[in-house]
């Protein structure tokens, strides 16, 4: 049965989500299972290339040893725009996130506004990421206080 366009908008949006709850929750090898297999992801930062992967083995490796020294991550979705053309998608989506890490017995919390452009391939019957490239945009880093919760 084909899907409409509002349910693959619907199943594009849940992949991103999903894509980065399983990063918050530091399961890469599930996490990459939600791009193809030799899937790119390029990550910039003030216009440069800094990181690019090819490949979820390598994309698993690469997120597990960025983020090892991080005890929170929290990847907030905002506005997200995709247009779909047959088996095939792109997608602009904007996400905040934050890190919170130890560093000399401060706790420091990093922000980052990124915006991500991504190709989508519908496989079966599930979306998958193809290729992203993250912009990122903006950082700012901060020493944080407990609130004694």
């Amino acid at each position: 049965m084909k899907k409409t366009l509002t349910e693959d908008k619907i199943q594009l949006k849940e992949l991103i989500d999903q894509v980065s709850i399983l990063g918050d929750q530091k399961n890469f090898n599930k996490q990459v299972q939600l791009f193809t297999e030799n899937a790119l992801s390029e990550t910039r930062a003030e216009g440069k290339v800094i990181m690019e992967l090819k490949g979820r083995d390598i994309m698993a490796n690469a997120f597990a040893e960025f983020l090892k020294d991080v005890d929170t991550v929290y990847h907030f979705n905002g506005q997200s725009l995709f247009t779909i053309e047959g088996d095939e998608a792109t997608g602009t989506c904007y996400c905040l996130i934050t890190m919170v890490s130890n560093e000399k017995d401060k706790k420091i919390r990093t922000t980052i506004g990124v915006v991500y452009n991504d190709h989508y391939v519908r496989q079966g019957h599930q979306w998958l990421i193809d290729k992203r490239i993250g912009n990122f945009l903006w950082q700012e880093k901060c020493e944080i206080h407990s609130s004694g919760l």
